[in-house]
């Protein structure tokens, strides 16, 4: 195709589709549709795609949907699905006496394959990425992490796509990183990332990943459909602690629950609707802003209609 010319709906190569349920896109398995979700075949394939939006159009990026949430009644607007096709995962280069190792990532790639294919090639530091339930890219927007680590830690440069299709090579200090924050220079979305480690012992990383993984195993309510943390930790403290000391471990609204297990986590128990977990957060937002005076923040994104 001659890229001067306008795309159209006959040169893509994704998949296309209308009215989409959200429900089978996110981690809480509750919600409504998106008037439009695409799934590109490939980097060159979503940036044609993009080019035929119109500037106004709603677009949302999606990897494994696990810190979205979809108002039931809908979302007017574009979905991007990444984890599909933005998947490559590629040793790229050794440091000055194998000091350091770099790995490109794309954005559909899952954070717990990271940290085993880092662990495979004896890189150190990325054991963390084995507790986040989602891709790198939503691990990237919001700087996601677990165990002491987080993930810009070890970003040393990012490429992003913008609504034109054109890609940015970025480095880490352009953007504004903090807690669960990311503050981009400009309106894109993250395709891919190199990550830089430290070399270290791999059969150490493994054991390291396998003890990260029993220990969420043992403290979270993982057969139960849930988004992982539903709020950012307060300074110096834990959400869960003051979610908790309010007495609302096990509190139920429709078919969502505030988790017996952890108090920061909803899990969705009977065919919740998104209305009711929603309600469940408002719930634990009041209750600790009455009893501590804290002012709980989400790190899950919620967008759509109300039904």
């Amino acid at each position: 195709m001659n890229m001067a010319e306008p795309p159209t709906p006959q040169t893509l190569r994704g998949e296309l589709k209308l009215n989409e349920p959200m429900a089978r896109h996110v981690s809480w398995r509750a919600g409504g549709v998106a008037a439009r979700t695409y799934a590109p075949a490939d980097l060159d394939d979503l940036a044609v795609f993009l080019r035929t939006l119109s500037p106004t159009e709603g677009l949302y990026f999606c990897g494994l949907g696990s810190n979205l949430l979809v108002r039931d009644g809908g979302l007017n607007a574009t979905v991007v699905f990444t984890h599909w096709a933005l998947r490559h995962l590629r040793l790229l280069s050794t440091g000055t006496g194998e000091s350091e190792i770099k790995i490109y990532a794309g954005a559909g790639v899952a954070a717990p394959k990271i940290a085993r294919y880092a662990a495979l090639h004896g890189a150190a530091g990325a054991e963390f990425l084995a507790g986040i339930p989602g891709t790198l890219g939503g691990a990237l927007a919001m700087n996601a992490g677990c165990y002491g680590g987080e993930t810009w830690d070890l970003v040393d440069s990012v490429t992003a796509i913008d609504r034109a299709g054109q890609l940015h090579e970025r480095a880490r200090g352009e953007y504004r990183i903090g807690y669960r924050t990311v503050v981009a220079p400009a309106q894109e979305w993250f395709v891919a990332a190199r990550l830089r480690m430290a070399s270290g012992d791999g059969e150490k990383s493994r054991i390291k990943i396998k003890e990260l993984l029993s220990r969420r195993i043992a403290s979270q309510p993982l057969q139960q459909p849930n988004a992982g943390s539903v709020f950012r930790n307060p300074p110096g403290d834990f959400a869960a602690r003051l979610i908790e000391a309010c007495g609302l471990k096990g509190a139920r609204i429709g078919g969502a629950e505030i988790s017996s297990k952890h108090a920061n986590f909803i899990v969705n128990v009977a065919g919740a609707k998104a209305a009711d977990i929603e309600a469940l957060i408002e719930l634990a937002q009041n209750s600790v802003r009455e009893k501590f005076g804290v002012a709980l923040e989400r790190e899950v994104r919620i967008v759509g209609e109300r039904a």
